[in-house]
């Protein structure tokens, strides 16, 4: 049976103190009613010492957003997994597209990225995606098989056991355009198909595969029914309680 997850992105939003109140408002109203899902958020680095503090973690996972692609040294500004593992993280993002797009994060990046974290304990939600001129010439399939072969598909099989994907069309992110539920879960099949190319039926059929994009309470429904996403990285719909907690109710 795989995991079925909900997680909320807050991107460079919140102040401590507006986290803080989010994060306390969204646990006890999922302390008065538990949700049927596994719900992660992934916050500002600012904010993972003190979420951890109160967050109970069988409830509400707690994610980095990003993780340095070296165990320590002089990398200033960076942030090691072991740093985010000390605080009581368990998750990490990782490739996300705008870090990908903004920063240049190549494949290789990422492999060392996933890895570091896999190494201090951390599960690593690694996110695959295309743009529109990719999807518009018909080469989405070879973008997200290229970017799983780069950063991934050198893992040991009980690595990979530890990796949730999350499929995250760029051209549907933060613009208001979603792919349809059959679109994104034409892809999510592709990419378990790519995962059991690799590492084989029993692996694939047990991987969590999120979908991210513009998924809102409007849809999430109609895209969680579809047989292969398994939940959903949401945005700028995570940021109010109101709006992320529909998304949580929809994923059963």
């Amino acid at each position: 049976m795989r995991q079925k997850i909900v997680a909320g992105n807050w991107k460079m939003n919140k102040t401590l103190s507006e986290g803080i109140a989010l994060a306390k408002d969204l646990q006890q109203v999922l302390l008065e009613n538990r949700p049927s899902c596994r719900v992660i958020l992934a916050t500002p680095y600012i904010h993972l010492a003190s979420l951890a503090d109160f967050l109970k973690q069988d409830l509400i996972g707690l994610a980095a957003q990003n993780v340095a692609n070296h165990q320590e040294g002089a990398y200033t500004g960076e942030v090691s997994a072991k740093m985010i593992a000390s605080v009581g993280c368990q998750y990490t993002l990782v490739g996300h597209s705008e870090r990908r797009s903004y920063y240049h994060e190549t494949g290789e990046i990422l492999r060392e990225k996933v890895e570091i974290a896999l190494e201090n304990g951390l599960t690593p939600i690694f996110c695959v995606g295309e743009q529109l001129e990719d999807r518009e010439a018909g080469r989405q399939n070879e973008v997200i098989s290229k970017q799983l072969q780069e950063a991934l598909f050198g893992l040991k099989s009980e690595q990979f056991k530890n990796i949730i994907l999350a499929y995250e069309p760029v051209w549907a992110i933060g613009t208001g355009k979603t792919a349809t539920p059959e679109e994104a879960n034409a892809m999510h099949q592709h990419i378990r198909s790519e995962v059991s190319r690799c590492y084989g039926e029993t692996i694939a059929n047990e991987t969590s595969i999120l979908y991210g994009g513009s998924c809102n309470a409007s849809n999430a429904k109609e895209l969680f029914a579809m047989s292969d996403i398994d939940g959903g990285l949401i945005g700028g719909a995570s940021l109010a309680v109101e709006k992320f907690l529909p998304i949580i109710e929809a994923l059963h």
